[in-house]
């Protein structure tokens, strides 16, 4: 039977092997609706080298691709560049049927797969700035860590060009394309963004170290192959300027305004507060948690200045929706921003004081107390509303 599973050339001797997951809709709280792909590359140097593997049920597909080149049983070394199971989870079994001369990590990465797989040997650590030789080339690997995880590593193949950013770089999206360049570039922008955010925002200036560092190394990048999403082949400059602002987080002179409703009044605060906001020079994205994903919210954040939070009072505390954003807001740790708390209530206002310490806990500017409106907003209450829109509208102006 023929092998439909073939590997992409990427550059001279080095190979896309990973996988397409088309299915997948959620990642750690994310919301991955266009899917993702599991990345790995196969170096057909003297000594032949696998760099990071696949999730669990796919490895089926990895070792095809692979033995669409080679026979899998040829690889000598295996690079684990990060450890998080949707790159290492097929590992052992790999390991079992390539029977590698060597498998490579970061020290923290050896520690991290003893931990997944209870791996006693075989696995070697690797240092920061270490060089290794296939061979006919060179692979140096440089330590990320935190990048997202502790044992995260980045590893350059000279000759080629080539920098394998493991997490670094990428995005959650399944195509049949696999450069950058073959993707519409609305698609990629969103994707991009909607990654750095929910995945990589908690560690921007680690972000900008990187960045800054990567010059200094000498190391000629000509393509940046990462674990999820297309490899970068022409322009690099456009994913790398894009991580330079997100990390940097200058604020712009946008609005999120998010929310949850149970009768309708704490949505005709939002709206009302959006066009003070639009009033005062503001751009705003309007998204009730009831139409919009938590991660989709946590995107458009990204280039915002400003968040404003808006819940009733449920059983003295804040709707689950509005409750579950803050939370995962809160490990994402979005900066330099300004916002409010708002909301309507019945016989008590609780919601929105749990709202403005949690906003304050994640080192929101706040623009007053916060509004409580009893019930049903009436004119006068709208009125309080624009004011308030027009009050952060005012300040984030002032910031930018």
């Amino acid at each position: 039977m023929e092998n439909v599973y073939k590997a992409v050339k990427v550059a001279d001797k080095v190979y896309w092997v990973g996988a397409v997951d088309w299915g997948l809709r959620e990642f750690h709280g994310y919301a991955t609706t266009r899917g993702t792909t599991y990345n790995a590359y196969l170096v057909l140097a003297e000594k032949i080298t696998l760099i990071d593997t696949v999730k669990a049920p796919f490895q089926d597909e990895l070792l095809a691709r692979i033995a669409s080149l080679v026979d899998p049983r040829r690889i000598e070394y295996i690079v684990s560049n990060h450890s998080e199971m949707d790159h290492s989870g097929c590992l052992p079994q790999v390991m079992r049927a390539v029977q590698p001369q060597k498998v490579f990590a970061s020290p923290m990465g050896v520690k991290a797969l003893a931990g997944h797989f209870h791996l006693k040997e075989g696995i070697e650590a690797v240092k920061d700035g270490q060089t290794l030789s296939l061979g006919d080339m060179e692979l140096t690997f440089v330590e990320t860590r935190m990048l997202h995880w502790p044992d995260s590593m980045v590893s350059f193949l000279s000759k080629q060009n080539v920098l394998f950013s493991q997490d670094a770089f990428g995005m959650h999206l399944a195509s049949g394309a696999r450069f950058a360049d073959e993707l519409p570039p609305d698609v990629m922008d969103y994707e991009a963004a909607k990654y750095y955010a929910n995945i990589l925002m908690p560690m921007s200036s680690l972000v900008i170290k990187l960045l800054e560092r990567l010059p200094k190394l000498g190391l000629p990048v000509a393509i940046i192959a990462p674990d999820h999403g297309p490899i970068f082949r022409k322009d690099l400059d456009w994913i790398l300027q894009r991580y330079a602002g997100w990390a940097d987080r200058k604020p712009a002179n946008k609005a999120v305004v998010t929310y949850d409703t149970m009768w309708g009044s704490t949505a005709r605060m939002a709206r009302a507060i959006t066009e003070g906001l639009i009033a005062g020079g503001t751009r705003v994205v309007l998204m009730p948690l009831g139409a919009n994903h938590r991660s989709d919210v946590v995107t458009e954040l990204l280039d915002a200045g400003a968040l404003l939070v808006g819940s009733p009072t449920l059983n003295g505390g804040m709707l689950p929706t509005v409750a579950d954003l803050l939370t995962y807001l809160k490990g994402l740790r979005p900066t330099k921003l300004v916002g409010a708390a708002f909301g309507s209530y019945g016989w008590n206002g609780k919601a929105v004081g749990q709202i403005a310490a949690v906003l304050d806990e994640m080192g929101v500017e706040r623009t007053g107390d916060g509004l409580e409106v009893n019930y049903v907003p009436d004119e006068e209450s709208l009125a309080r509303c624009v004011a308030l829109g027009a009050r952060v509208a005012g300040r984030l102006s002032e910031r930018c």
